[in-house]
């Protein structure tokens, strides 16, 4: 265990390097901090397709699949309830009038929560109908053309944001090089590891993706998001788990549709998918009902309201596992 954990956030390290001139590109062109998520996400949400790919290669690919569903289920409250300390942590060092609640650009909800709600729903056509149940090519394919169109409308609506200079050095270089050496090496880890675990207490892989890969690969987004939100990015350090996750469930799936994966446990695998789309639900609604100035907000509340949904969402598929 404490490999996949050392695993886990090699790998976040590798995918930092590659998003790094993904954000470089978002200064230099001006596009704004919900715009900018998707971007970014080519390079952040990298681990999810370095260990789908592993997770092919190696006949694990239940594995990949439990992973990239399960990490979308707890991503989400972990970045809310992260942003919202790292909120309150900066405003009690400034000393200011400012909000306790944690805001964000109206436009996150519009740019990235609905249309990550958006391909989840496709997903969920392309792997849970009776006559086409699991991943094939075609699947894949369609997946791929899902995310082109996701980038595309974020980046039109997300322009007009403020431009920077942006330089960039050869040590930068090796070190984006470096990360995709490291984002192999950490996704066989973490894949293999998870295999053997699994194995051993007699899970399916598929349950040892959602409870074990699935955790271990969320954990380092809690580093990510303290550091981004206590930069004053607060909108891209929130909005950017819905960039990551849509890559998820769009450029991420190709490797597992070429390998082709059935679904084995159709009632888990549906649970979990209402949860996942439950989380972005919750976020429009509950961000929407709080309005402060040309922004939306997150109350403590609200917060507390995704850590009963992340409870319930354990306790109904761990109950459903004991059950069946």
């Amino acid at each position: 265990m404490p490999a996949l954990v050392v695993a886990a956030f090699v790998t976040r390290w590798g995918a930092e390097q590659l998003a790094a001139p993904l954000k470089a590109v978002r200064r230099r062109y001006g596009f704004t901090g919900a715009a900018g998520g998707p971007l970014v996400a080519l390079g952040s949400a990298s681990p999810d397709v370095g260990i789908n790919t592993v997770s092919a290669v190696t006949g694990a690919a239940s594995i990949g699949l439990g992973s990239m569903l399960g990490s979308t289920v707890v991503s989400i409250p972990i970045t809310v309830a992260v942003a919202f300390a790292a909120y309150r942590k900066n405003r009690s060092k400034q000393d200011t009038e400012q909000s306790d609640d944690l805001t964000v650009e109206k436009n996150s909800v519009l740019v990235d929560a609905l249309p990550y709600l958006a391909i989840v729903a496709v997903f969920a056509l392309l792997i849970l109908p009776a006559p086409w149940r699991g991943l094939q090519l075609i699947d894949g394919v369609i997946a791929v053309l899902v995310y082109v169109a996701f980038l595309t409308q974020a980046l039109l609506r997300g322009r007009g944001g403020q431009r920077g200079e942006v330089s960039w050095s050869t040590k930068q270089t090796l070190r984006a090089v470096a990360g995709v050496a490291v984002l192999a090496v950490g996704s066989y880890i973490l894949v293999t590891g998870t295999r053997q675990i699994g194995s051993t207490l007699g899970l399916q892989p598929l349950v040892s993706g959602l409870f074990i890969t699935a955790f271990m690969t969320a954990l380092p987004q809690v580093f990510t998001t303290w550091s981004v939100v206590r930069s004053g990015q607060v909108t891209s350090g929130v909005t950017s788990v819905f960039a990551d996750h849509a890559m998820t469930f769009t450029l991420a799936v190709l490797p597992l549709a070429i390998v082709g994966v059935s679904v084995d446990n159709y009632p888990i695998v549906l649970v979990v998918m209402g949860f996942v789309a439950l989380m972005p639900i919750l976020f429009a609604v509950l961000s929407r009902r709080h309005k402060q100035g040309d922004q939306y907000a997150l109350l403590f509340r609200d917060v507390l309201v995704f850590g009963v949904a992340v409870v319930v969402y354990i306790a109904v598929v761990g109950f459903m596992l004991v059950v069946t």
